[in-house]
């Protein structure tokens, strides 16, 4: 099965330049016009709406796409940062951010809403690709692994990609599972913030530090609600480690 990819974006010729160059790449690509129309597009997606779009979009439906996600920030009706809130309940796949916003502030916002990446307009498309395949195989990595593991009263379905406290599954986002996944799986071994981020995603950048410091304290503050036992801990002046 083809690899898809939902391209939103308000700027025309931005849509249409990344739809030829994916292609040609052998993706299967989608897009999307503004906020308000990736929103439909997901809903229908996922079976939650009545199809009112393209015949290519049916396809879609039967697909259940997309893989991945590329979407822009400043658009009309609904902002990127709205768009990935709202679908994130209920997509698993990898969302890229496209923006011009250059400020830590506005990436932070991004990963908070649950982004996994945030790349600056205007990029390179070699930059580009590269991050969108090394997500791809971050996913393919995850969903081939088929292990359970057991950490004190938590529970970590590798395979199903899902926390649970006995029966009851904890909702995190796409990215603070993965930290979760790839910390319990080196347990007790410490990781600096960077490395974190370039183990997760397959490439270093810098100034991401205070991403991975969010996502944690997320991860925490989530799990406390169940129990006060400790399952990541900070090594000061080096990093994190697992320790449940």
């Amino acid at each position: 099965m083809e690899t898809s990819v939902l391209i939103v974006d308000d700027e025309v010729e931005i849509r249409k330049m990344l739809k030829q160059i994916f292609t040609l790449e052998g993706y299967l690509v989608y897009t999307a016009k503004d906020g308000q129309e990736a929103l439909d597009k997901v809903s229908v997606l996922m079976g939650k709406k009545e199809n009112g779009f393209s015949e290519d979009f049916l396809d879609l439906k039967e697909n259940a796409g997309p893989d991945i996600i590329l979407l822009d920030v400043n658009m009309p009706k609904l902002d990127g940062y709205e768009v990935c809130k709202r679908i994130r309940e209920y997509v698993n796949c990898p969302i890229l951010f496209l923006s011009a916003r250059v400020d830590e502030e506005d990436k932070v916002k991004g990963f908070r809403v649950g982004g996994d990446d945030y790349i600056e307009k205007p990029f390179s498309m070699t930059e580009l690709k590269e991050r969108v395949a090394a997500h791809l195989r971050r996913q393919r990595r995850i969903n081939e692994s088929e292990r359970v593991g057991f950490s004190g009263v938590f529970t970590i379905s590798y395979s199903g990609k899902q926390v649970l406290f006995g029966e009851e599954v904890i909702h995190l986002t796409k990215t603070e599972y993965e930290i979760v996944e790839f910390l319990s799986q080196h347990k007790n071994q410490v990781f600096t913030k960077e490395m974190i981020y370039e183990r997760l995603w397959g490439f270093d950048k810098d100034g991401e530090s205070s991403i991975i410091t969010e996502h944690i304290r997320r991860i925490r503050q989530k799990l406390k609600k169940y129990s006060d036992e400790a399952m990541v801990e900070t090594v000061w002046g080096v990093g994190y480690r697992w320790i449940g």
